[in-house]
């Protein structure tokens, strides 16, 4: 049978500094191949392109990624300003009311980073522009210099709620991570469920109370080199088991032959 389908939420960029495209990390195609074992297939997020109607369709589960581009800040009800930074209001407009509509349905999905943010976001909850600058936290953001696997390097720990789902997943209560963001969750919004924390407090492992499907998401990046991280793997592990599952209850059984 052919492997149930990932919607892979890409971003808007403008490629040498004058056309424009839709891409994503090639580092998430490879987590949703080799390790969630089902196929990904990028999502051009504009809603002139693409309705939450036919993603629900078309897909099994959604992966919400990562992205220089911050949720803007008038879908919590805050005005811009400069620490806020990018913005892409089309990927807005799709990602914030696919969320909810998955987590009505049960249909399963994974957030990451930026994706972590617009789960909380898309269920009433704010967000701080800069984390860096409030008192007693440390700088969770990408290193500016370095190798790809300086900036990915683990960097800080997560602590995970007692018996919380992370925990059960990972089969410990506190692990290493990556850490490439600035901003980071304010306000914990409906049925958001903070189930890890930085060791300076802020949210980093996330999950939706009695949604009837898949909904954990993750401020890291658990994407980098995910088939050999003792947290990535098992993240992306159980991801594609919810979607398999997903696929497998509405696939029609075949016509019985009397």
């Amino acid at each position: 049978m052919a492997r149930p389908v990932v919607g892979i939420i890409g971003n808007r960029y403008l490629l040498n500094d004058q056309y424009p495209a839709h891409a994503g990390g090639a580092m998430n195609s490879e987590a949703v191949s080799e390790v969630s074992d089902c196929m990904p297939l990028l999502i051009p997020a504009d809603p002139r392109f693409v309705s939450v109607a036919d993603l629900l369709e078309r897909c099994d589960g959604f992966l919400f990624t990562g992205g220089r581009p911050n949720v803007h800040p008038e879908e919590y009800g805050e005005p811009p300003t400069e620490a806020h930074g990018e913005f892409d209001r089309a990927r807005d407009a799709v990602a914030l009311p696919l969320i909810r509509a998955c987590v009505q349905s049960g249909q399963p999905f994974l957030g990451i980073c930026r994706g972590f943010q617009e789960v909380n976001v898309a269920m009433g909850g704010t967000l701080y522009p800069e984390i860096r600058e409030l008192p007693g936290r440390m700088n969770h953001r990408m290193p500016p210099d370095g190798t790809l696997e300086e900036k990915f390097e683990h960097r800080h720990t997560v602590s995970f709620t007692e018996g919380g789902p992370f925990h059960r997943l990972m089969g410990a209560s506190e692990v290493m991570t990556n850490t490439l963001h600035g901003q980071g969750i304010k306000s914990s919004g409906q049925r958001v469920i903070v189930d890890g924390v930085a060791p300076d407090g802020t949210p980093e492992a996330i999950f939706i109370a009695d949604a009837p499907g898949f909904t954990l998401s993750v401020q890291w990046h658990p994407e980098y080199r995910a088939s050999q991280d003792p947290v990535s793997r098992p993240l992306f592990a159980a991801f594609g088991d919810a979607v398999r599952s997903w696929a497998q209850s509405r696939t029609p059984l075949p016509a019985q032959v009397a």
